[in-house]
């Protein structure tokens, strides 16, 4: 092996390949199985592997440039995200934009639906890494005034992309762009002062609209809510009342999971119909199929990939890599939280994947963008390492 092979075989992070290469067998195995309910006429089985060799092919592209040029690239690729959602916006519903369930969210092209949003949460990312990294340059000396000015800045990068993906509408996708602005205000150093009462005020908003949707639709039809959204929550609260129509989604799931038991029917042993197995619903399949011990070693597989991104990013020294690591963190952390919560009833069922498991091409590439980001970044902080090693030698 010569040189430049061992240096890269010394850089590249073969812990999370070996992770992500897990993940694929994991999602082969759950679309096979979802194959055999005979919903559609197509195998989505060697779909998902072109999706997978797509997304393997960003992340080697991706982990190529270093991380100054991301964060030179930052708002150009925000930009860049903006002009896809704005476009999606405008263009007439028809052969280019279409709408799937219910939302104008995707583009149609020659490879399948792409869904701009998928995209645009790695890119909003990286503009608030940079955002709050140019910030703390700029106000090194911390005060309420530049935590209050830092906030500012932070509601109008979330909001221009935030009203484009809600006009959709599209519910999950705004989720996540809160997810991880919240995540990227904690971990910017905002002072506690500010981050606890706006946090009692979001407690105290949603569970005023909660209590509303059940008890004043009317009124909440008259700031612009769809009744579709309270029919949401009254069968994520009550299912078994709304069984015909919402709830019968969330009463699958239940029955798919629970009756997988302890040690679940075996694979293709899957005998309860769902809707949309292969995609958000895939967790259905693994509960049923492997029962609590298998979703349970596919939950600790996702706590040990937010384990092994929480490492790589303390490891890092630069300010504005710590916040891409820390959002992309944040995003799949709440990606998988919120999949999962909604099959077992925990929380909503909202349009949100599975990361890495559930079928789709948007879903994938838009990973693979993110992870390349923490395979770039993780790969130049050694190179710097290795390189004032040699120097000292």
């Amino acid at each position: 092996m010569n040189n430049n092979n061992r240096q890269f075989a010394k850089r590249f992070d073969w812990t999370l390949a070996l992770i992500l290469l897990t993940f694929l067998i994991i999602s082969l195995l759950a679309i096979s199985s979802a194959q055999t309910s005979g919903q559609y006429g197509i195998n989505f089985v060697p779909l998902q592997i072109r999706w997978y060799v797509i997304g393997a092919v960003i992340v080697a592209f991706v982990m190529y440039f270093e991380p100054d040029q991301y964060k030179k690239m930052s708002w150009l690729l925000y930009g860049f995200g903006m002009f896809l959602l704005i476009a999606l916006a405008i263009i007439p519903e028809g052969s280019f934009a279409v709408r799937v369930n219910g939302a104008k969210s995707w583009f149609k092209t020659p490879v399948g639906n792409i869904q701009p949003a998928e995209f645009m949460k790695t890119f909003y990312i990286l503009a608030l890494a940079f955002l709050i990294s140019k910030h703390h340059e700029k106000y090194q000396l911390k005060t309420i005034k530049t935590d209050f000015l830092l906030l500012g800045k932070i509601a109008v990068t979330l909001f221009i992309p935030l009203s484009f993906i809600m006009t959709q509408p599209d519910l999950g996708s705004a989720l996540v762009f809160l997810a991880i602005t919240a995540a990227l205000v904690i971990v910017a150093g905002i002072s506690w002062k500010i981050i606890l009462p706006m946090l009692g005020g979001a407690v105290f908003i949603g569970g005023s609209l909660l209590w509303m949707a059940l008890y004043m639709q009317d009124f909440l039809e008259k700031l612009g809510f769809n009744p579709y959204q309270f029919a949401r929550i009254y069968s994520w609260l009550d299912p078994y009342s709304y069984s015909s129509n919402e709830g019968y989604h969330l009463i699958t799931s239940l029955n798919a999971i629970g009756s997988g038991e302890i040690f679940g029917k075996g694979l293709f042993g899957r005998e309860v119909y769902v809707a949309e197995n292969h995609t958000d619903f895939i967790f259905t399949i693994i509960g049923e199929e492997w029962g609590f011990v298998g979703a349970s070693i596919v939950i600790c597989l996702y706590f040990l990939l937010i384990y092994h991104l929480t490492k790589t990013t303390l490891l890092l020294k630069d300010p504005f890599s710590t916040y891409v690591c820390a959002g992309i963190i944040a995003m799949i952390t709440f990606h998988v939280f919120e999949n999962i919560g909604m099959t077992i009833q925990l929380l909503p069922i909202t349009g949100i994947p599975l990361p890495f498991l559930s079928y789709g091409g948007s879903s994938l590439m838009g990973n693979a963008l993110a992870i390349g980001l923490v395979f770039s970044m993780r790969f130049h902080y050694r190179t710097y390492m290795f390189s004032a090693h040699d120097e000292e030698d």
